[in-house]
Order: structure tokens, then sequence, then C-alpha cells
């Protein structure tokens, strides 16, 4: 028995080894072949795949199916996709999209985010500052009219500027004609062209949201798994000029059943970003450069983030919403890189590019056209990877670089504005005013242990990408590492409080051009460097469109819309089906209910992440454990998703898309039906939570009905 154990784990690591290296010996990636999802089923609603519903699921919805299910679905802000669930202008997204709203209603003594929202009349209804939601209610094909108009261009510099004039006309004029909200979105990049107008709403109040323990059960260990355990859920209502309750025709009305097993399933929302109709070479170099660094970087800050709330708990609030995010990234870009990794993936892009390389070639006129931009833009991608990752050592973004080098640039314009005689100088560096500017470079909450930690992770990153034979680098650390380097930059530095920048400021502008502080040494020594790689890097990467245009065009001549554009942050229809899937040597189930939550939060001792609100620990005799929590289902989802409606063939709500499974991270370059998830809220688990531990029956009446109870 041991000889055949040895055996077996001898064979298993020789597949793994060889797949990874490439040899064919046990597993022969020349067999490996593209799937026919493997691009996704990210549809868009002016290629809706009719005659593909009919066929899988006997479904052959009319245009006015699409058009009632287009004009229920909205985009939520900027960053997440809702609808509207009721003909009295109720909206429905995530409880993770509705923590920026949580913040902002949140008034002195409460703690929202905490505790959750309910408004239990209209007038408790909270309005949100700044919150919109957009409709799409103009869909228009101006491929021509902008391809026409970038076939005038001589080179690729004139046809890219050509492209931004006619977008920027082409929305003007839809606004003007129209007052709504005009954007030209590019389809298979490039290869179509569409033209949308939203109907923007921005009276938006919260209505309902749940305590954030119940919204991200589970916290970061939980995400990207199931099965899951999240009542991910938040209303909002839309407002009339009038301040009234919108009326609107096109809404979502509440399944009464919900979900089914292997029930067809749409999912209707707005998918970010994806990269599937990349070439080989680009993802590679995600997978080489981009990704690995990325990771990185996240990692950094989360470890920055971590001792911050760590050491200062009383800043929870506001530290633990940044900290989730880059958690979530952080797993998102694993499981990217690791899918990039995987040979057997890869080598599915590779058939699929080998096979639409060939029907490209087998046409003389498409070959004589298209036949040179695979290799076109592998150099390109070589010309970029021999300047990446100095440009990004050389970067300052504002959000995960030390203040310290914002307010050098600031200090440095400071000695550029002084040379000018006073009149000819901006308002801000005259006088008073000059004085001004320097107090609020240190603002009276100026947070130097964040940004001593996160020049610290600049440190660091600047030895791993510049190294440490880097002059500038030994010049500005003195030679240091981690804490010893903070500790030498920050005591030769003359900008790190307002009463050396004002004493050096007065010593006039050459003194602050001369300066040997750290970081204006940096920031002055850099910058011809950095411009000098941004304007190569602008250069390739504007080439590079016009061959991704052009490798649009091909793509869409060769297989139409049988395949659908990569996604664009706008709204697109996705169909599955609800199916459990094999993980861990067992099989996830198509759905979990609340007998699972309580197992989770006995069998963590009650403890943190998997702890429960007060009103969660005792639920009401009348709750039933055995309702349907979460689901999955077989549907194409990417970030922007959160929030997106889950409805059935009669465009019913069965549920709330809020994540996807950890096997389907790699979906933002391939999409594979066979593991790929949507991971959703139940409609049956969101209406009895509402109506037996909130006890909010006026919406729960809202949802069963489709307008406000009287």
């Amino acid at each position: 028995m041991k000889k055949i154990l040895m055996f077996l784990f001898v064979a298993v690591a020789y597949v793994t080894v060889t797949s990874a290296q490439g040899n064919n010996s046990w597993l022969n990636l020349d067999t490996v072949k593209a799937g026919r999802f493997d691009t996704g089923k990210m549809w868009t609603f002016e290629y809706p795949p009719v005659d593909y519903f009919n066929e899988t699921y006997n479904f052959e919805p009319d245009q006015e199916w699409f058009d009632d299910v287009r004009m229920s679905a909205l985009r939520f802000a900027s960053y997440c996709s809702a609808s509207f669930v009721s003909a009295d202008g109720l909206v429905m997204t995530n409880h993770h999209c509705a923590r920026p709203s949580i913040s902002k209603v949140t008034q002195e003594g409460e703690n929202l985010h905490e505790n959750g929202f309910i408004a239990n009349t209209l007038e408790d209804e909270r309005p949100v500052p700044g919150l919109y939601v957009d409709q799409l209610v103009l869909i228009k094909d101006v491929t021509d009219e902008i391809q026409d108009a970038m076939e005038e261009g001589k080179t690729n510099d004139e046809k890219l500027s050509i492209k931004s004039k006619m977008f920027e006309e082409i929305e003007t004029r839809t606004e003007e004609e129209t007052g709504l909200v005009a954007s030209v979105t590019p389809l298979y990049n490039g290869g179509r062209y569409s033209l949308y107008g939203y109907e923007r709403y921005t009276d938006v109040r919260l209505v309902f949201v749940p305590e954030q323990q119940m919204g991200y059960f589970g916290g970061d260990p939980d995400n990207f798994t199931y099965p899951r355990y999240n009542l991910d859920c938040a209303f909002f209502r839309v407002y009339d000029d009038n301040g009234e309750p919108l009326k609107t025709d096109h809404y979502f009305s509440w399944s009464d059943h919900g979900a089914e097993v292997n029930e067809p399933v749409f999912v209707v929302g707005n998918p970010g970003s994806t990269n599937r109709l990349r070439t080989v070479a680009q993802l590679e170099y995600n997978r080489d450069i981009i990704y690995p660094r990325t990771i990185e970087l996240i990692k950094g800050l989360i470890d920055v983030y971590s001792s911050m709330l760590k050491e200062q708990p009383e800043r929870k609030l506001e530290l633990e919403d940044r900290l989730f995010s880059f958690q979530n990234s952080l797993k998102a870009y694993t499981g990217m890189l690791k899918g990039l990794r995987n040979p057997v993936l890869m080598q599915r892009k590779k058939d699929f590019e080998k096979k639409f390389r060939a029907a490209v070639n087998s046409d003389p006129e498409l070959k004589d056209k298209y036949g040179n931009l695979w290799n076109n833009i592998a150099e390109i991608r070589k010309d970029l990877k021999e300047i990446s990752n100095e440009r990004f050592a050389l970067s300052l973004n504002r959000f995960v670089s030390p203040a310290y080098f914002s307010i050098a640039e600031e200090v440095i314009e400071i000695a550029d504005q002084l040379k000018l005689p006073e009149d000819e100088r901006d308002a801000l560096y005259v006088g008073d005013e000059l004085d001004n500017t320097l107090h609020s470079l240190f603002p009276e909450d100026f947070d130097y242990e964040m940004n001593n930690k996160l020049l610290k992770e600049k440190i660091k990153m600047w030895y791993e990408y510049l190294g440490a034979d880097n002059e500038i680098l030994k010049k500005i650390t003195g030679g240091k590492k981690g804490d010893e380097a903070v500790a030498y930059m920050l005591s030769h530095s003359v900008i790190i409080n307002y009463d050396d920048i004002k004493k050096l400021v007065d010593e006039g502008p050459d003194a602050i051009l001369n300066s040997d502080d750290p970081f204006i040494y940096f920031v002055q020594n850099t910058k011809k460097i950095k411009d000098s790689l941004d304007a190569r890097a602008e250069e390739l990467t504007g080439i590079e469109d016009v061959y991704n245009e052009e490798l649009g065009r091909a793509l869409f001549e060769v297989y139409g819309t049988s395949i659908p554009p990569d996604a664009t942050f706008t709204l697109r229809i996705s169909d599955g089906v609800v199916k459990g899937f094999r993980y861990n040597g067992t099989i996830a189930p198509p759905y979990t209910t609340f007998y699972g939550l309580y197992d989770r939060y006995y069998s963590f001792g009650k403890k943190f992440p998997w702890d429960l609100p007060e009103r969660w620990k005792n639920p009401p005799d009348n709750f039933d454990l055995s309702t349907k929590f979460n689901f999955v289902s077989t549907n194409d989802i990417i970030g922007g998703n959160s929030g997106s409606a889950i409805i059935n063939e009669d465009a019913e709500i069965v549920g709330l898309a809020f994540d996807g499974n950890i096997q389907g991270l790699p979906g933002n370059f391939i999409f594979r039906t066979e593991e790929n998830r949507t991971v959703g809220v139940h409609s049956q688990g969101m209406l009895e939570a509402i109506m037996k531990v909130y006890k909010l029956k006026r919406l729960a009446d809202e949802l069963q009905s489709g307008h406000i109870s009287d």
C-alpha cells in the first residue's frame, strides 16, 4: 500500500512540475483547447444572444423584454450596480456598495455601520449627499461615424486625437439634444462604438441597510469563498424633482419562490473591466510585471493599515473601510496572477489566439490589414517591460506615497513662484496668502505616524526596483534601509513641519532649490527621468491603442457578436443556472441556509469576523432557519457587478449578486463555465430577514407588491 501511495505522490508531483514547465510528457498542452465561452458571457443589450438563449434554455425573449430589463437596471454611482425593485423608486444594491453612503448619513452619536439603518417611514429616509444612480435609456451605434473620421488621420497620434475629438463632439451633441448624461464606449477594443445615454437621478435616500457584520459576515477570510452567509443587501429610494418618490414603469418584481436548482437566471449589471480579448503577449506582461508588483504594493499597504488599526483602535471607522478594500484587492490580484501562471489556462488563451490568427491569415484581405498586429503588440510590450519598473519606482501616487513628497513638490513650486516678479505670481504665493499656503501643507491633524509607515514601504520598493547601487537612492537614504532609512530621511529634512518650511522659504528660492532635503532632492533629481519615461510609455501605449483598435475590428470581422466584448462598466446581461460545484474534495451546495450562519458563529467561538449583531443572537421564534440564504450560479460576473439583480425568465428578482468564488478570480482574462460561480443573496433570505429580524414590514410589503403600502 505504501508503494502505491508513493507512486501516486510521485506521479502527481511529476505532472505538476512538468505542466508548469510546459513539458508534454504527461500533460500535453498542445491538446488543450479554448472553451466556447472563454471570452465570457457578458452580453450587451445592443447585441443580445437571442438564438443562444433559445438554444440553451428554450427561452426566446423579445425586444420588449430586453428593454424592460435594461430600464429596470441601474448603475450605482461610479463603482457598483443596482436596480429598481418597485414602481415607487425603490433601489436595491449591496451593503458593501452602500458603505460610503452610510458614512455620509451617519449623524452625531450614531454608529450606522455597526448598528445598521432602518427608515420606518418615508420621512425617515435619509438623503445621501453626492450619491446618484444612472438609468440607461439610450443606445446608439456610432461606429461608422468614429471609424470614418479616424481614417482621415495620417499617423497614430492623429487617429487617436481624432477619436478623442469625436467622442467629445458626439457626447456634447447628445447631451444638448436630450439632456441625458452621454458616454461613447468602445466595444471589442474599438471594433465597435456605442453611444450610451443615461437618465441621472441625484436625489437618492437610504431606506434600509443591515449591520456591517451581517453584510460582511466572515470578513476577509470568507471573501471570494463559498459556502457563504452574507446579508449583503441595501435599499435606497430615488425621489423626483418635486421631492416625491419617483414613479417608474420599469422595475424588477419580487419572485414568490426565488431561484431554484438548475433554473436559468440572468445577472443584469455593470461589470467593470476585463482583459479577455487581450493578446497573449499583453497577458504575459501582466503576469510578469504588473500583477506581481501590484500585489507587493497592496501587501505593504495592508501592513501599514493593519498596524495603524492595532496601534490606534479609536480610528477603526476611518481605517477599516480602506483596509477591507486592500484585502479584497489582494485576493483578487493573487487569484488573477495564479490563473495567469496556470499553464493550462494560458494554453487555452494561446489556442484561441492561434485560431483567431489562422482565421485572419486565411483571408488575403484580412491578412494584409491585420496579420502583423500580434507581433507588433509583442514588440510594444517588450519595450514597455524595459522601462516599467523604473517608471513605477519613481512615481509619486498621492494615495500610496507619503505626503512629504507632495509637500516637497509644493515647496519647489513656491521657489519657482518666488523667482517671478510679485505681480506675475499666482495669488496663492503672495503676501498673507503665501503663509496660508504654507499652513495648509501641515493641517492640525497631519498624520505623521501613517506617513512614516508609508515612507518605509516606499523605501523598500525603491531598493527592489531601483537597486541598492542607485545614486539617488544612496544619497537620500544614506545607504540605509527600513526604519534606519526613515529616520535618516526625516532627520535630514527641512520640510516636515511648518516652522522649518517657513524658515526655508524666508531664505529665498535658491535656498529651496539647492537644499539637500531628501524629499526635495528626490523630486528635483528624478523629474526629468520620470518625464522621459512617461513620454516613452505614452508613445508606446498610444501606438498600441491603435493596434488594439485594429485588432478589435479584426475580431469583430471574424467572430461578429458570437462572443461578447470585454467589460467596460456598462450594462450587460449574463446567463447561467443555479448550480453547485466541486471543491476541497467535496461539493459546494447550490444554497446555504441560516442554519449555516449560526453554525459558523458557534464553530468559531462567536469571535470576529464570525460574530453576530445583538438582534441576530436570538432570532424571533417565527424566524425560519431553513430559508435559503446565499446561493451560487454559473453566471459571468466581475468587479462592478456588485449590486446586480439576479432575475429569472419572468424578469423577477431571485437574488442579488455580491461576490464570486475564488476559482473565478482568473475571470479577468478567462471565464470557465466549469468552475466560475456568482455568489448571491437569495431573495427569500432577504425577505425573511427584513420581515422577521428587522421587522420592517413596509419594506417587505413594497418588495412583494411592487408599490409603497398604504
